[in-house]
């Protein structure tokens, strides 16, 4: 299930990738096939283990062109261990919420960025967020939970303001929201208990076939209840950020 619209991204061979807070490894998966170079960056040692198989078995079958390269790496976002401007793209999907120190996050994202290169970013939704927040304290009172919900203004804001311009911003996956409200409604560890687990099936179903009905559901309802909002931005040179500070004055 991807969260970043990969189309927007201009992702193919030779394009240098970093997928921050990788997790299970799905959108570092997807730039691979594409043809990039890869690295799946996350602090999760174990997860990370499960990331590498999947490359390395990927790459045995021939599910990426051999021209692409793709590691695992694990380390920590405040402090990632390469160059300034080393990647076309910088993919960080669904980690800033559960950064306390999230600024200097993105101060990362952006540095490691080269210029005229992408970001995207995706957060929770602060709707469906909030919602899920007001039914259960155990959602995101735990250790590596989220410690935040953000406004997308206030997220826009973080980015543009380190030299970044957005470009589109677009909300994902309507039909999680009721999921999750749901597993809170009822308790987040009853993974068992019938409706959560009827719901969950439906998920999985919807993954797996991508009927044209559920499709066009979420798309109709993404704009209302989408569980995570995804905002893209190019990096500005030195100029270019210069000129769109000064217009941002002027214009206030």
């Amino acid at each position: 299930m991807l969260t970043v619209d990969f189309d927007r991204l201009g992702i193919g061979p030779s394009v240098k990738v970093i997928d921050v807070g990788c997790g299970a490894g799905r959108h570092a998966f997807e730039a691979y096939r594409r043809g990039a170079d890869v690295v799946a960056f996350d602090r999760d040692a174990s997860e990370l283990r499960s990331v590498d198989a999947i490359l390395r078995a990927m790459a045995e079958a021939g599910e990426a062109p051999a021209t692409a390269s793709a590691k695992a790496v694990l380390g920590d976002a405040l402090g990632l261990p390469y160059a300034d401007e080393t990647f076309d793209c910088v993919i960080a999907s669904e980690i800033l919420e559960h950064v306390p120190q999230d600024d200097a996050a993105v101060v990362e994202l952006v540095r490691v960025l080269k210029v005229g290169g992408t970001l995207a970013v995706s957060v929770p939704r602060w709707l469906p967020e909030r919602v899920c927040w007001l039914l259960s304290d155990e959602y995101h009172s735990n250790e590596g939970g989220h410690v935040r919900i953000y406004r997308a203004s206030e997220l826009r804001d973080k980015i543009t303001g380190g030299g970044m311009e957005l470009t589109h911003a677009h909300h994902a996956h309507a039909l999680h929201s009721p999921f999750w409200w749901l597993k809170c409604a009822v308790g987040v560890s009853k993974s068992e208990h019938p409706a959560v687990a009827a719901y969950h099936k439906l998920l999985v179903w919807d993954l797996m076939r991508r009927p044209k009905v559920t499709q066009l559901a979420e798309s109709l309802l993404n704009p209302l209840v989408g569980k995570s909002v995804v905002m893209y931005f190019t990096k500005l040179d030195a100029a270019e950020n210069e000129a769109a500070q000064g217009y941002s004055v002027a214009s206030v």
